[in-house]
C-alpha cells in the first residue's frame, strides 16, 4: 500500500505493507486524510534540521543518545542515530474510511461501515489503517468522508472548548485563526457565544468573517484596546489560545490582559508560557490547558486497550468528542466547507505539504488527502520485497538466515546491530512488524530482503533458518511454539513466557519435535565477558557461593507497559536476566526461594523494591535486591560473589576486580553485557550443532524461580 513518510524536510510516497487485523482493532481502507498544518508542518521543518538544532529542542533524546554511547560506544551509536535519520516517519492522525475487518473483541462495528479515525499511533496518511475501537467512529448517513476525515483536528477544537466551559451569551477570544482557531471560533458561535477571532493574516480573517465570525482583529493592531471596545470595557468572558509560537510570552500575557475578572484562558497552541504571577493573581483568572482531542488521550489502557471511562464519570471522552463533532457537521451546526481549501490524490502528497510550508504566501488552512477507490474484497499486501534478490537461493554455506519478528527499541538498537556486525554468521533475512512502515524503514535499515506485517510470510519461508523474536513479553510463548512447529531455530528475548502454563506449553512443544531445535532465550548477561572473567576465576572452587547482586533499575511510571498484562511485571520482565546468571554461576539446582519486599506502602509498584534470595543444591545461596529508590549516578548493576576466601565484584559490566593472593582488575572500554557473544554461541548451536548456549534446563529454572518470586510479591498485595 502507499503511505506518506517524513524525511529531510520533504514528504514522500513508500510502498509499505499493509498491516495484518489485530484483536480489538478494525482495517480500514482509507477514503480521505486530513493533513493538520501545525503539527505536521512542524515534523516537516524539524525532520529536515541538522541533528544539533534537533539535539536542542529535545534534550532528552541527547540524554539517550549519551547514555547510549556510555555503554555501547560511538561506533554503535551513531550507526542506530544515522539508521533512524534515514529511514523516515509516519504522518497523519485523522481519517476516514471504509471498514474491510474487524478485530476479534470489537462490537459494534463491521465490515462495509463508513467510519472516522483519530491516532498519531495509527491514522497515518495511508491506503489502510489499523486503529483500535475507541480511536474509531460511526460516520452518520448523510456526511461525506472528505468531512468526515477531518475529525482529529474536530475533537481538538471541541476539547479546547469544553474546557472554557462556555455559557450562552458570554464573548470569547480566540487567538489564532488557523484551522483549529476556525474550528473552535464555530463551535463557539454554535454554543450561542460570540466569537472575536485574532490573527496575524487578513486573509485569515477574511475566511472566519465570511464563515459566519463577526467579530474579526488583526493582532499587529492593538488588540486589547479593541477587545475592551467590543466588550464595553468589560472583557472577555475567556480567551482561547490556538496560535503557535512556543518561544512567545507576549501571546499568553495578552490573552491574560484583555480577560475580564475571574475569566479564563485556555490553551491549545503551542505558546512560551512565561507567566507573571500578577496578570492572573489580580484577576483571579482560571488558567487551563487543553489536551489534545480529549480524556483517553496518552492513556494506553484507553487507546490500545480498548478500556472505556463510563459517561456518568466521564461524560466527554476523545471518542465521544469525535463522535459529538461528526454530528455537528451532520446536522449542519457548524460548516467547514468555506475551509477546506484543497484536496490532493496521495501520489501528491509531496505538492499537497509544500503548499502548506511557511513560505508560501498563500497557504490553505485545510489539505485533504484524497485516496483511489477499491474493490473491498481485494487482497491486501503484507509483504514487500526491499532487496533486489528476488529469487534467493541458499548458495552462501555457512550462514544462517534470521527473521525477525517485532522491530521496536530494543531490537532496533541492540540486537540487529549485532546480527548485522556478524555478516559472517548472519544474514537477516525478513523483518516483520505490526505497522508496515516501521517492517520496512527496519528491512532497508538493516539490509533485510523483505518486510512483512503477517508472521505467516516468516513461518513459510523456507529460506528462513532461525527466528529472532524481539516483540512485547506477552507473545513470546506463543511465537516460540509457532516457530518450532514451523521447524525454525528460535531466538527469543526475555521472558521466554508469562507464565508457569506458557512455559509448560514451550517445553512439550519442544520436547515433542521430531528434530531437535535450538531454543536459546536472550539472557545475555552469561556471556559478558567480565562473566567469563568470574567464572573462570571460580572454576576450581570447592565451596558454594554468595552472591550479592543490586540492579538499580530505576522508576517506571505505574502505566508504563511493562507493568501491565503485555509485560508481566518487572521481576519477569527484567529479573529473570539475574535469575539466570545465578544458575550459570553456581550450576546448581533450585532448592528454594524467599522474598521480601516493602510492599505498596510508597508510589512504587509491589514489583519495584525487593530482595529475593535464592538457595541451591550445592549450597550457594545468590540474593538479588532489586529496586526503583536508587539514584541515577549510582551503577545500574553490581555483584559481589564470595567463596573460598576470594572475592569478586562486578561493576555495571565495565570493571571487575578479582579480589585473591594477588588481585587483578579487568576492564573493557564500553559496558559489555554480552549481547554479541550470545549471538555467537546462537550461531554455533544452529550451524555446527553444539550443546546448547543455555541448557534447556537452566532457561526453565531462570523463568520457575521469577514465577516463585512474582507470587510471593503478589501475596503481599
Amino acid at each position: 500500500m502507499k503511505q506518506v513518510l517524513i524525511k529531510g524536510g520533504h514528504a514522500y510516497i513508500e510502498e509499505v505493507p499493509v498491516s495484518v487485523l489485530e484483536p480489538g482493532k478494525v482495517l480500514v481502507r482509507t477514503a480521505y486524510s486530513c493533513i493538520s498544518p501545525g503539527t505536521e508542518m512542524s515534523g516537516i521543518v524539524s525532520s529536515g534540521e541538522p541533528l544539533w538544532k534537533r539535539a536542542v529542542k529535545d534534550p532528552s533524546k541527547v540524554k539517550k543518545a549519551f547514555e547510549m554511547f556510555s555503554s555501547e560506544g560511538f561506533q554503535h551509536t551513531n550507526a542506530v542515530i544515522k539508521g533512524e535519520l534515514e529511514s523516515g516517519n509516519a504522518s497523519g492522525y485523522s481519517a476516514a474510511g471504509v471498514i474491510v475487518g474487524v478485530g476479534e473483541g470489537v462490537e459494534g462495528f463491521s465490515i462495509g461501515q463508513h467510519v472516522a479515525c483519530a491516532g498519531a499511533q495509527c491514522a497515518y496518511h495511508a491506503e489502510y489503517i489499523n486503529v483500535p475501537k475507541n480511536l474509531v467512529v460511526q460516520v452518520p448517513d448523510g456526511l461525506s468522508l472528505d468531512k468526515a476525515s477531518t475529525v482529529t483536528l474536530g475533537a481538538i477544537a471541541l476539547q479546547s472548548v469544553r474546557r472554557a466551559s462556555p455559557t450562552l451569551g458570554e464573548t470569547f477570544v480566540v487567538i489564532g485563526m488557523g484551522l483549529i482557531g476556525q474550528l473552535v471560533a464555530k463551535l463557539l458561535t454554535a454554543n450561542g457565544c460570540r466569537a472575536i477571532g485574532a490573527d496575524l493574516s487578513d486573509e485569515r480573517l477574511e475566511i472566519a468573517r465570511i464563515g459566519g465570525i463577526e467579530s474579526v482583529v488583526n493582532s499587529s493592531k492593538n488588540l486589547e484596546d479593541a477587545v475592551e471596545s467590543l466588550t464595553k470595557g468589560v472583557g472577555a468572558d475567556g480567551v482561547i489560545v490556538t496560535a503557535s509560537a512556543p518561544s512567545n510570552s507576549e501571546i499568553i500575557s495578552a490573552a491574560f490582559s484583555m480577560s475580564r475578572k475571574k475569566g479564563r484562558v485556555v490553551v491549545v497552541g503551542d505558546v512560551g508560557l512565561a507567566i507573571n504571577r500578577n496578570d492572573i493573581y489580580l484577576k483571579e483568572l482560571d488558567f487551563l490547558i487543553s489536551t489534545s482531542y480529549g480524556p483517553g488521550r496518552y492513556d494506553e489502557r484507553y487507546e490500545k486497550g480498548g478500556l472505556d471511562y463510563p459517561i456518568a464519570y466521564v461524560r466527554w471522552t476523545e471518542n465521544r468528542n469525535m463522535e459529538a463533532y461528526l454530528q455537528l457537521l451532520d446536522d449542519s451546526s457548524i460548516n467547514i466547507d468555506p475551509l477546506v481549501n484543497s484536496i490532493y490524490a496521495i501520489d501528491k502528497c509531496s505538492e499537497a505539504y509544500d503548499s502548506l510550508k511557511p513560505e508560501n504566501t498563500s497557504r490553505p488552512l485545510m489539505v485533504l488527502l484524497r485516496y483511489p477507490e477499491s474493490n473491498a474484497t481485494e487482497k491486501t499486501k503484507t509483504k514487500i520485497f526491499t532487496s533486489q534478490q528476488y529469487n534467493f537461493k541458499k548458495t552462501k554455506d555457512g550462514i544462517v538466515r534470521v527473521g525477525v519478528i517485532g522491530a521496536g527499541g530494543f531490537a532496533t538498537a541492540t540486537l540487529l546491530p549485532v546480527l548485522k556486525s556478524l555478516g559472517s554468521m548472519f544474514e537477516i533475512d525478513a523483518v516483520c512488524s505490526r505497522t508496515g512502515h516501521t517492517a520496512k524503514k527496519t528491512s532497508l535499515q538493516f539490509g533485510a530482503r523483505y518486510a512483512t506485517t503477517n508472521i505467516e510470510d516468516v513461518l513459510s519461508d523456507d529460506n528462513i533458518d532461525a527466528v529472532l523474536i524481539a516483540t512485547r513479553h506477552d507473545s513470546h510463548a506463543y511465537l516460540v511454539e509457532e516457530c518450532l512447529n514451523a521447524n525454525k531455530h528460535v531466538f527469543v528475548e526475555k521472558p521466554l513466557a508469562l507464565s508457569q502454563e506458557e512455559l509448560s506449553s514451550v517445553f512439550s512443544t519442544y520436547e515433542n519435535l521430531s528434530d531437535k531445535l535450538v531454543l536459546q532465550t536472550g539472557f545475555n548477561r552469561r556471556f559478558s565477558s567480565h562473566i567469563a572473567k568470574i567464572k573462570s576465576f571460580l572454576s576450581d572452587r570447592n565451596d558454594p557461593l554468595i552472591l550479592n547482586y543490586t540492579m538499580n533499575a530505576g522508576y517506571l511510571k505505574p502505566e508504563h507497559w511493562v507493568h501491565g498484562p503485555e509485560g508481566g511485571g518487572r521481576n519477569i520482565g527484567e529479573a529473570c536476566h539475574i535469575y539466570d546468571l545465578f544458575n550459570y554461576l553456581t550450576g546448581a539446582k533450585l532448592v528454594n526461594v524467599s522474598v521480601s519486599t516493602i510492599g505498596q506502602k510508597t508510589r512504587f509498584d509491589v514489583g519495584d523494591n525487593f530482595v529475593a534470595t535464592v538457595t541451591y543444591d550445592d549450597g550457594s545461596i545468590a540474593t538479588l535486591c532489586y529496586t526503583a529508590m536508587g539514584n541515577k549516578r549510582y551503577p545500574k548493576e553490581r555483584m559481589e560473589v564470595f567463596c573460598g576466601g576470594n572475592t569478586c565484584i562486578l561493576d555495571d559490566y565495565k570493571k571487575t576486580i578479582l579480589y585473591a593472593k594477588k588481585s587483578t582488575e579487568f576492564k573493557t572500554k564500553n559496558q559489555d553485557k554480552g549481547h554479541s557473544v550470545q549471538m555467537e554461541r546462537f550461531y554455533q548451536n544452529v550451524s555446527q550443532s553444539e550443546a546448547l548456549a543455555i541448557p534447556i534446563w537452566q532457561q526453565e529454572q531462570a523463568m520457575l524461580i521469577s514465577y516463585k518470586v512474582t507470587d510471593m510479591l503478589n501475596a503481599v498485595v
